[in-house]
């Protein structure tokens, strides 16, 4: 596709004109507000709910919640047909100005605004693609420039899109379907990808999870607190240089590593020698919304860890620390820390917390046999480890890429000439 001559092409010098959804709408519907209370609007519910979160889901095939016929009427919203076009009007964080297209006849909450189109002569998809390309506009006209506010139905009835050959609505649809199908085209390789990527990570959790299952008699149940001790990390203000990486609670990424960015850094002295770390020594966050979160230093310079982490000594002839980092990571500790956990708003979760979490340790009565069994497992997961790092650098970047893919022809698509008077 070679830069605007494509759309140049697939317009063929036919008048575009600029008109408002409102114009072009058969009907815009608001959404409402039943009484999340009231227990019987919800249970045994059969009508698709959707709450503004959902809207950043893109293709709306299902809704998290499903409200009866009686609570739909109590909360003066009405019934949404399929293949429509959802907006966020508001919504917590960056939700105001995105965009949902439904494939479900749902209702919405009060946040969302939905419009329906005369398909024989405007797409609902096509509508839904230009609208991505006008978030910030969206945005901005609905906060001038306080970046509070929100969107409201007389904004969005306003607000104008391009509608190719408006006069020929059967040549119009024809153009309108031909970016539709592009950019779609994009969109499905990007959800392919995405889907090969959490099968692949499911498929990983499997085979560790079973390979920590044992049977009975042939594994024993030790708690932290009998197989190791714990520390405290060094508190201190991170620089960007130093003699020594500081690892700070952030620095654990989702796959329990040290990540790469932004590091972080301290001077070594006496005070913060006992801190520094070596090969395969194992931390774990103990406050805030990674609690429980466990990292393994696999790296090979200097480094000294923080306030917020525990560093867990466990004893070397009982279990393997790469055994551990890898029971740490499955739904087996994940069960334990949940129940665990203290405090409320900011999760606590101390020394005292993880001397109670408990390892399944093979074959107690034999030592060196425990080990060697956990050695296996270990050489197991950590190909199972490899194989998902690989899958989980090189897949994103490839999401990424279609991502962005998509944006520029989307944007190349929707670059219609757009007249001064015309204002958004």
């Amino acid at each position: 596709m070679s830069e605007l001559s494509y759309l140049e092409k697939l317009l063929d010098g036919v008048e575009v004109e600029w008109k408002s959804l409102g114009e072009i709408a058969t009907k815009i519907y608001s959404g409402g507000t039943p009484d999340t209370k009231r227990k019987e609007y919800w249970e045994n519910g059969t009508i698709p709910w959707m709450s503004s979160g959902e809207v950043n889901l893109k293709n709306i095939e299902r809704t998290e919640k499903y409200i009866t016929e009686a609570g739909l009427n109590n909360s003066s919203a009405k019934l949404v047909p399929r293949n429509s076009v959802v907006i966020a009007l508001a919504g917590q964080g960056k939700t105001r100005g995105k965009v949902a297209r439904i494939r479900i006849a749902l209702a919405t909450n009060q946040s969302l605004a939905a419009l329906t189109f005369d398909e024989k002569k405007f797409s609902s998809d096509y509508v839904f693609h230009f609208l991505e390309t006008q978030y910030e506009s969206l945005r901005q006209i609905s906060s001038g420039n306080s970046g509070r506010g929100g969107l409201n139905l007389q904004m969005i009835s306003a607000y104008k899109i391009p509608i190719p050959c408006p006069d020929n609505p059967e040549k119009s649809l024809a153009i309108q379907s031909e970016i539709v199908r592009i950019l779609d085209k994009f969109s499905e390789l990007t959800a392919e990808l995405t889907a090969e990527l959490n099968m692949r990570k499911k498929q990983y959790n499997y085979y560790r999870d079973q390979l920590l299952r044992f049977k009975e008699g042939e594994v024993e149940w030790k708690t932290l607190g009998e197989i190791g001790d714990f520390t405290y990390g060094y508190a201190a203000k991170a620089m960007d240089s130093g003699d020594a990486r500081f690892v700070r609670i952030t620095d654990i990424n989702k796959d329990g590593k040290l990540s790469k960015e932004n590091p972080m850094y301290v001077e070594l002295n006496e005070e913060n020698e006992k801190y520094t770390l070596d090969k395969n020594d194992l931390l774990m966050a103990r406050t805030g919304a990674t609690f429980g979160k466990t990292m393994i230093f696999e790296e090979d310079y200097p480094a000294v860890y923080a306030g917020f982490l525990i560093k867990l000594n466990l004893n070397k002839t009982i279990i393997n620390a790469k055994y551990y980092w890898h029971f740490a990571q499955s739904d087996f500790f994940w069960e334990q820390a949940n129940k665990l956990v203290s405090g409320g708003g900011q999760p606590q979760f101390n020394a005292n917390a993880l001397k109670q979490v408990r390892v399944p340790i093979p074959y107690p009565s034999h030592p060196q046999k425990s080990l060697d069994e956990q050695g296996r497992i270990v050489d197991i997961l950590d190909k199972f480890d490899a194989i998902a790092a690989s899958i989980t650098e090189g897949l994103p970047r490839e999401i990424e890429l279609r991502q962005k893919q998509y944006e520029y022809y989307r944007d190349l698509l929707f670059s219609f000439p757009k007249p001064e008077t015309v204002s958004n």
